[in-house]
């Protein structure tokens, strides 16, 4: 038997006990290996509790700093020395520590700053920073029970745990991966070796009949649905997009339509996309009657709650929030309302034996126990970090409790925000949806009247401008949307650091900065 044979070998826990005396009599301990990466135990005591204590201060002082130091690319590249090139030699890792500790704590977009409402990117919990920290020690595969027992039966637990938090089956299969995108492909993926009607994974994206596959979403859905379409063979042109309503719900008379034409063309429906939380509004989808549809046609339905799912175990959620339990796959992400430190993206699938049918192959030299789960076999990666650890200590930490209400929080800071610019003379609100609220500076004198495009156009400039402004000013951080053919500024809450005191702050600051950029734009 070769080494090579013998690490593949399946392996009990009676083969190789802990306990198992060695083999032969102990030899002289060997000379220590001159490892250029290799540090003494006291050097990295020492240097770890001094991280420990830096970032511990970053965490209690951050409220006290700005948003984002708004600095230019070419500032940064310069203090960092960009165009430097690969060091001859080694730096000390104590001073290095400590250059990037500062670099880092100087030119960071906070996302744990509590005025930090731009992107859904969470506040990381800091059970999530020490999980991190210690799976990074350990090092664990995940690729194969073998290589990761523990952290694999964690990952399990892990899965099934989200699971439940979302009113899923909690027999479905799943795993975690970087983020909604990949969670979403995932899905599309398990999606076509179910429902593609030949064998796509020998033959490819041609079927025998000439047949092309269809993927339905609304016009608010996330960008990975054109990734995902190309990635998969489908092509970005296979996706049908469905018109909203007017709270920018999928219309369902139109995926009917939609499905309709496409059969009577001689296409074959694949999948639809609900949506559980629009990135730009929070709008959820009529999800219950899309289920219904689905089932009707023999359809894949899968629900895109990355940021919005989570949403699904409040007790006031939605009938169509809940009914993301009825969906073929679901994709969510702990790095958003599980406060997970990035990048933790899971999807999860009803019937488990679609995820191996789309991703399983057993090479020779792939020799595992049938009886333990084998993530190499449920998705697209072989080498796998150990993401499940943060996830699994936060929701031991706080458990379904926690959660419910940190995100129920979330949600009413959102809505007292959505008051609170109602109650502002210069302010529009547009939208307020899960934790997101859009709305426009518009003082009397902006105003437009109704049809006047002109003046549109020119608010519209005005928002682009205000943007930048509140982004380079570390106050307070939004984004962007288009609303109803309108640009406007979005804010989004996925932050346990969010109090109402920073919610209340946000009309008086974007009103005073607005002021600055239209008097700037006037002269």
């Amino acid at each position: 038997m070769t080494l090579e044979d013998d690490m593949h070998r399946p392996t009990t826990v009676t083969d190789r006990p802990y306990s198992a005396a060695p083999a032969t009599a102990p030899t002289a301990p060997a000379e220590p290996r001159d490892a250029p990466l290799a540090m003494a135990p006291d050097e990295f005591r020492r240097l770890g509790h001094a991280m420990v204590e830096r970032i511990a201060d970053h965490l209690a002082t951050l409220r006290d700093r700005p948003v984002t130091s708004g600095a230019s690319p070419d500032a940064i590249r310069a203090r960092l020395g960009g165009d430097a090139p690969l060091p001859e030699v080694g730096t000390s890792a104590g001073p290095l520590l400590e250059d990037v500790a500062a670099l880092l704590a100087e030119h960071s977009l906070f996302n744990a700053h509590p005025r930090f409402f731009g992107y859904i990117t969470a506040s990381p919990a800091p059970i999530g920073m020490l999980g991190d920290f210690l799976a990074a020690a350990m090092n664990p595969n995940l690729g194969s029970w073998i290589l990761s027992p523990v952290a694999t039966e964690i990952e399990v637990q892990t899965v099934r745990w989200i699971a439940e938090l979302l009113g899923f089956p909690r027999d479905a299969g799943g795993l975690l991966v970087s983020g909604g995108n990949m969670a979403n492909t995932v899905a599309l993926l398990a999606a076509r070796a179910a429902r593609a009607g030949w064998d796509v994974r020998a033959d490819g994206m041609r079927a025998a009949d000439g047949r092309r596959l269809r993927v339905y979403a609304s016009a608010e859905t996330h960008t990975w649905v054109q990734k995902a379409t190309d990635i998969a063979g489908l092509g970005t042109t296979a996706v049908r997009w469905i018109a909203t309503d007017d709270a920018q719900r999928m219309d369902l008379a139109a995926l009917r339509r939609a499905m309709d034409a496409d059969e009577a063309a001689g296409d074959r429906p694949l999948l639809v996309v609900g949506t559980a939380g629009s990135v730009s509004t929070g709008a959820v989808d009529p999800l219950r009657a899309i289920a219904a549809l689905c089932r009707e046609r023999g359809i894949w339905f899968h629900v895109d709650g990355a940021y919005g799912g989570f949403a699904a175990a409040l007790p006031d959620a939605s009938d169509d929030l809940r009914a993301l339990a009825l969906a073929d796959s679901v994709a969510v992400d702990p790095h958003k309302w599980l406060y997970a430190p990035l990048e933790a993206g899971c999807v999860l699938v009803r019937e488990a034996a679609h995820l191996r049918d789309a991703f399983s192959y057993h090479p020779p030299y792939y020799n595992f126990e049938r009886e333990a789960t084998n993530f190499v076999d449920l998705g697209p990666q072989n080498s796998r970090g150990f993401r499940a650890l943060k996830v699994w200590l936060a929701l031991r930490q706080v458990g379904r409790e926690g959660y419910v209400r940190s995100i129920g929080d979330d949600v009413r800071l959102s809505e007292r925000l959505a008051e609170r610019l109602r109650a502002h003379p210069e302010f529009e609100v547009l939208t307020q949806q899960l934790s997101i609220t859009t709305f426009r500076w518009v003082p009397p004198a902006l105003r437009a009247e109704p049809g006047d495009e002109a003046a549109e156009r020119r608010l519209d400039e005005l928002h682009d401008a205000l943007l930048g402004r509140l982004e380079h000013s570390g106050e307070a951080f939004v984004s962007r949307a288009v609303v109803g053919g309108r640009v406007a500024l979005r804010a989004c809450i996925v932050n346990f650091n969010t109090t109402a005191a920073d919610v209340d702050a946000v009309p008086e600051i974007v009103a005073r900065l607005g002021r600055d950029v239209e008097s700037a734009r006037a002269r």
